[in-house]
Parts: C-alpha cells; structure tokens; sequence
C-alpha cells in the first residue's frame, strides 16, 4: 500500500514522503496514529502543494535569518548594571542580553546566545548569537555603571 507519510516515522521517512508499505503496517499502525494517510491522487496533489509551501516558507525564513544576523554582526549592546567598584550586583547571563535586545525591538530567543559563563564585572564581552539555518552573528557587550548616566 502506498502512503503518504504525515510525519517523520524513524527507519521509514520524513514527513511528505511517499512510501510503499505492508497493507496491515498501514492500516493498524500508521494511519490510526495520524503517522500516515492513503495515497490517492488528491493526496498526493496536496501533499505536492504543502511540500512546495514549505520549501517557500523556509525560504522567506532563511531570508529574514540572514537579515538578522547582519544586523547583528560586528554590533555593540550597551547594557546598563547595577554595581560598586567594578563589580555586579547579581550577573549578566543570557536572559538579560535578549531582554535589552528585546527593549530594542529585536526578539531574540535567549537560549541562542552564547556566553563562555555569566558576566560579573564591568568591561567588554564577546557573544555569539546562534540564529536558524545555522546562521551565528558576533557581538560586543559593553557594560556600563548606571550611575554614570546620572
């Protein structure tokens, strides 16, 4: 029986694929799990049209991605720190980077920026920012006392 797979099924293949598999596999395995669908002509038409709207998507994705990181890139992030003599209360860690992105207007998702370990002292930082398609933008924190802008 041939089918359409509607997700990726390990030892198998991945989503949109067409496959040709036993009867009784599709029957009472993939099709009751919403793992695959029968692939008739209408499916098959659909399935080519997903497939195509994903491959335009990931497109416009990749586009925005390489957008980002040349915004990105090269750039400094001034971020202002609560301290006494050089030194942090509390740390600059990954979560503080994207919120001070994100009072900028940029959303970036913590958990792609990369720090070698949390921050605790006033000066200059390096950080990557890991971004979709693989893409990795560097910058330059500054930390800056709050006071010296008073």
């Amino acid at each position: 029986m041939k089918v359409i797979l509607t997700k990726d099924v390990e030892n198998l293949g991945k989503e949109g694929e067409i496959k040709e598999v036993a009867d009784g596999f599709a029957r009472n395995f993939l099709i009751p799990r919403n793992m695959a669908e029968p692939a008739t002509d209408t499916a098959i038409k659909n399935a080519e049209g997903r497939k195509k709207q994903k491959t335009e998507t990931a497109k416009v994705e990749l586009e925005e991605a390489q957008k980002l990181a040349e915004q990105l890139e090269g750039r400094e992030l001034f971020i202002k720190v609560k301290e006494e003599e050089g030194k942090l209360f509390g740390s600059v860690n990954e979560k503080t980077i994207a919120k001070t992105f994100k009072d900028e207007g940029i959303s970036i998702n913590p958990e792609s920026i990369k720090l070698a370990e949390p921050i605790k002292d006033i000066g200059e930082y390096d950080a990557q920012i890991s971004l979709d398609h693989g893409l990795e933008a560097n910058i330059k924190l500054i930390l800056v006392s709050e006071e010296e802008e008073k």
